[in-house]
């Protein structure tokens, strides 16, 4: 009988959840794909049941948020540090597999190894081989504690915290001081790390739509959800994919966190004198707090702008419902200020940021920009700021919110920004906040949300009006 031209002598199929995990993790970290993007379209391709498919989606996206954790343990069992990139993907999937889904070893290192062997040659198996069996030879407990131990025995440095929770030591560092600069205690700090590494519930928004309508409608599609923890508009999904539900798809409903729901909610009810008709939101992309700030606010007419063209079509996808009353233009948000000087009622500037307020639902985000990378942020959200307060009527109101607790995209373009501007009355964000939310939310002048506080993203909002 004669052999299939493919046949090869000890080689056996990868598994098939598994290699599709191997596939998206090199993409997003030679390519700088989307997690959230990759992923579903290649579980659509590998054709995965629906048990296959929620496994790959555990280990995706638990390996890409733990993954600092995950070297820093690999690095005491190999026996050299620098490894090609694919084989170092391969040892964190392995990790993750024996240390936080606690996969019985000889599933993860065997399945982990097959793929070494069959995509990467037997050279690279048997090292990938001889890593995962001395990582299995201690429990998560042991790891932690020589984790520790490689951090001089104390908890609270940045190094032990940085390794242990998966984060860059910046975003550590910026955490802790954003902790202390909102009134919260630097032990609060390992509540948060903790909660960025909790998958979030997916969140909706009720627009044109009950919430009580959302709920049943979201039952029909034999799905179930919950009240929203933070606002009284949200709607939680506690399994199955949004885009099945009905008033989604006919965009009476929409994914949206709850914190930024909540910073939709204040902006349009802090307090402003005459007119409250013409709004601008100047960095609208990708349209979901337009959207919202649209349903929920019929008497306004709402100019949104945004610089890149394909995130405008995001908008303008966002907004359709409420077209007649949103209008569109794709440009700088900092030349606006002198082409439209003192037009607007409200100014809204969601300034680009670094993101890192948004670690539970983005689990690449955080090895993706350094402290550095806030530097020419804080300068454009600067410039933002100084368009969106020339825009701005007097006596009207500008909201100014970032997706990041960090203080040099907050405070820091903010008090200067105040500082400069004697016609400038900051207004109590977080007090006018909590009469929109569920949750207490501590402070007055400044609004600053947190995952384990607030179950939301680390939204900032400050307000001020044009005196």
């Amino acid at each position: 009988m004669s052999r299939p031209t493919n046949w090869r002598p000890g080689r056996s199929t990868s598994d098939r959840a598994r290699l599709v995990v191997f596939e998206v993790l090199m993409d997003v970290a030679e390519n700088g794909a989307y997690a959230n993007l990759a992923l579903p379209r290649a579980i659509a391709g590998a054709r995965l049941n629906k048990q296959d498919a929620a496994y790959a989606t555990n280990l995706c996206y638990g390996t890409l948020r733990m993954q600092g954790r995950w070297d820093a343990i690999v690095a005491h069992c190999a026996d050299r540090p620098d490894m090609d990139l694919p084989v170092r993907i391969l040892t964190r999937m392995g990790a993750h597999q024996l240390l936080e889904l606690r996969t019985p070893p000889h599933a993860a290192i065997n399945e982990t190894v097959k793929i070494a062997r069959n995509e990467l040659g037997s050279g690279a198996s048997g090292f990938v081989n001889a890593v995962l069996r001395r990582v299995s030879e201690r429990t998560p407990q042991q790891w932690q504690k020589q984790l520790l131990a490689d951090a001089g025995g104390k908890t609270n440095t940045v190094n032990f915290l940085a390794n242990w929770f998966s984060h860059p030591e910046w975003i550590v560092r910026a955490y802790s001081a954003a902790l202390r600069a909102h009134g919260r205690p630097h032990q609060d700090l390992v509540a948060v790390l903790r909660a960025d590494n909790t998958p979030p519930e997916v969140a909706l928004v009720a627009r044109s739509i009950s919430t009580a309508d959302l709920s049943a409608d979201i039952s029909r599609g034999h799905m179930e959800a919950k009240p929203g923890n933070l606002v009284d508009s949200a709607v939680l999904l506690t399994g199955g994919d949004p885009g099945r539900v009905f008033a989604v798809k006919d965009r009476l409903a929409a994914v949206q966190d709850e914190g930024s729901q909540l910073v939709s909610r204040t902006f349009a009810a802090a307090p402003i004198a005459g007119s409250d008709e013409l709004w601008l939101d100047l960095c609208a992309g990708p349209g979901g707090k337009t959207a919202s700030l649209a349903a929920w606010n019929p008497q306004a007419t709402i100019h949104a702008n945004e610089l890149h063209g394909h995130r405008l079509n995001l908008v303008a996808d966002a907004v359709a419902p409420y077209a007649d009353r949103v209008a569109l233009r794709e440009g700088d948000g900092r030349e606006l200020g002198e082409l439209e000087t003192g037009n607007y009622d409200r100014v809204l500037i969601d300034a680009p940021c670094t993101g890192i307020g948004a670690l539970r639902r983005r689990p690449e985000a955080r090895w993706r920009k350094t402290a550095g990378d806030a530097v020419d942020l804080a300068v454009l959200q600067s410039e933002l700021l100084e368009s969106g307060w020339k825009a701005l009527r007097s006596g009207g109101v500008l909201g100014y919110c970032t997706c990041s607790p960090y203080l040099a995209e907050t405070l820091e373009v903010v008090e200067p920004f105040l500082a400069q501007h004697p016609d400038a009355e900051l207004l109590p964000a977080a007090q006018i906040a909590a009469a929109e939310a569920k949750l207490p939310v501590a402070g007055k002048d400044y609004l600053q949300l947190w995952p384990d506080a607030h179950y939301s993203d680390a939204m900032f909002l400050a307000l001020i009006r044009k005196n």
